[in-house]
């Protein structure tokens, strides 16, 4: 149906381009004078070139973007160099080019727009620039191009869209905070150490597989000769420093919050020496299991820079149906939004069977809790399930409370 209207379109076009000619060689032929000769042959060129740019094919076009780095964090500008080659020296009175952004791009203010008039004349090759200015969290997509191309007088348009695929990630942002591990699992009591996370490797119980992540010094040689294959050495830990983190990806106005909190946490984590694991269910589960190292960092930050609030299952049925993400027993650390009586029933339920449960409440900036929210935290307490406070801006302070 659309093809058929843009050939009645361009057949009517034709006929209007006939029609304007024949009136001015009928108006020179019976006016006669120069005037009305000068006004026929003055249109003439302009018809032809429409005529022949009818026939030009945009096909010829080869579009291309290349991009200043792959990998962004959230903030920084984007800067995107456009490629336009030919074959064909046709004569080009403009060139309007625009490259589709995604929703979540396009909202953005740039600071050089992502169309671009260009005046190529007879060029067979042509560039711009454009400039997002502040690019937000995601996982963005590039596809298409659109050119458009028309002659002097706007009668006749050509309209093409070009495929040229492309992809960025851009990171959450992050803010540097100081972890410190405040429950001691091994001996009676708490403890907020503020010493960089070791393992206690004074007695060891026994050889298992190498998993990424430890270090190489673990690594049983006699162990790994007889089996052909790298085994570690397992040591007894008087306390355990794995951290198991919980992201709720429900729908809300502070998703983004929660985003960055968490990569802020795994972060924290990561870079203390300690080993963390991550759990997020948006519109499809996403699991990760307990372990160190900068791969592993990259790996949490590469799932929470795509991550979406589309998630249709509560936080505390997540921990119902998915209780058995965690073998062992470890510091379990939920990031939330929304404070509801189920989640701390489950949340201390977990803990009873798995390891100690903190919850982090995120709110905005001067945002209060309410006074439901209140009476949860003092039921939480007695539950065994720690609930702290997080505003927007103020992520450091995270730890201190826990190590009040």
């Amino acid at each position: 149906m659309k093809k058929a209207g843009l050939f009645i379109k361009k057949v009517w076009k034709f006929m209007l381009l006939f029609l304007l000619l024949f009136l001015t060689f009928s108006y020179a032929m019976f006016q006669g004078g120069f005037v009305s000769w000068f006004l026929f042959y003055s249109f003439l060129p302009f018809a032809l070139y429409c005529v022949a740019l009818t026939f030009y094919p945009l096909g010829d076009f080869h579009v291309t973007r290349v991009f200043s780095k792959m990998e962004y964090n959230s903030g920084e500008p984007l800067k995107v160099t456009v490629t336009i080659k030919r074959s064909k020296m046709f004569p080009l009175f403009y060139l309007l080019i625009e490259d589709q952004l995604n929703k979540a791009l396009s909202i953005v203010p740039q600071e050089k727009g992502v169309k671009a008039l260009l005046f190529p004349g007879f060029k067979k090759e042509l560039s711009y620039e454009y400039i997002v200015k502040e690019l937000p969290r995601g996982e963005h997509f590039f596809h298409t191009f659109t050119v458009k191309t028309g002659d002097p007088l706007g009668l006749f348009e050509k309209e093409r869209d070009f495929s040229s695929e492309g992809k960025i990630i851009v990171y959450p942002p992050y803010t540097e905070m100081l972890y410190r591990p405040f429950e001691n699992q091994y001996d009676q009591g708490l403890t907020a150490s503020r010493e960089r996370v070791q393992r206690d490797t004074s007695m060891t119980v026994g050889v298992r597989e190498y998993r990424p992540g430890d270090r190489f010094s673990w690594i049983n040689w006699k162990a790994t000769a007889k089996r052909n294959e790298f085994m570690t050495k397992e040591f007894e830990q008087r306390q355990s420093h794995d951290v198991f983190v919980v992201m709720d990806c429900m729908a809300d106005r502070r998703f983004e919050t929660v985003v960055s909190f968490t990569t802020s946490l795994l972060r924290a984590i990561l870079k203390r020496g300690a080993q963390a694991g991550l759990l997020t269910n948006s519109n499809e589960k996403a699991s990760f299991p307990i372990m160190g190292g900068e791969r592993h960092l990259h790996q949490l930050f590469y799932q929470l820079a795509k991550i979406e609030a589309k998630s249709n299952t509560p936080l505390d049925k997540v921990l119902a149906m998915d209780g058995s993400f965690v073998q062992q027993t470890v510091s379990i650390m939920l990031v939330t939004a929304n404070l509801t009586k189920s989640l701390i029933e489950k949340s201390s339920f977990l803990g009873q069977r798995k390891g100690t449960i903190t919850l982090f409440l995120i709110k905005e900036k001067m945002e209060l809790p309410t006074d439901g929210e209140r009476s949860l935290m003092a039921i939480s307490a007695a539950r065994g399930v720690r609930v702290v406070l997080v505003h927007e801006g103020d992520f450091t302070a995270a730890f201190s409370e826990v190590a009040r």
